[in-house]
């Protein structure tokens, strides 16, 4: 883990199923430090959301995490080595009998994540990483 001298958190994980708690945990240490308390939830969500994601793509790979502010707000951004570019899936109406899957389909319910980020943030994207591999960002305004 390495914190810059402008305290921005960037730190190398694991991408396993587990890994999302630990990013959680440190991603909202650094909104605390910054008093950012006001847009805690909605950036937790979104570290969920791409830690979550990146963690599927490169399953016991290195994913990173970069938790960074600046005058126009607080940047959650995760790297994959993935080279594939995620597509935000439209995202149906659920009705009453959409919860009540039966147990064959209970897991598949995913596809949403990348809508609740463009939801939750200002702006957000993918970056191709010039080593490889690509970064995932949001911006939450400060």
């Amino acid at each position: 883990m390495s914190i810059t001298a402008t305290g921005d958190l960037i730190i190398p994980l694991l991408g396993t199923p587990t890994v999302v708690g630990l990013a959680r945990t440190l991603a909202g240490a650094r909104l605390n430090k910054w008093n950012c308390h006001h847009i805690s939830d909605d950036a937790l969500l979104i570290v969920s959301e791409l830690v979550t994601n990146a963690a599927r793509q490169t399953p016991h790979q290195e994913i990173r995490l970069q938790v960074s502010r600046d005058t126009a707000g607080i940047v959650i951004a995760v790297w994959d080595a993935s080279p594939e570019i995620p597509q935000a899936r439209p995202v149906p109406e659920v009705t009453l009998d959409d919860l009540d899957a039966p147990d064959g389909s209970f897991d598949d319910n995913g596809g949403r994540g990348l809508p609740l980020v463009q939801a939750l943030s200002r702006s957000c994207g993918v970056t191709k990483d010039p080593t490889g591999g690509k970064w995932i960002w949001a911006r939450l305004s400060p």
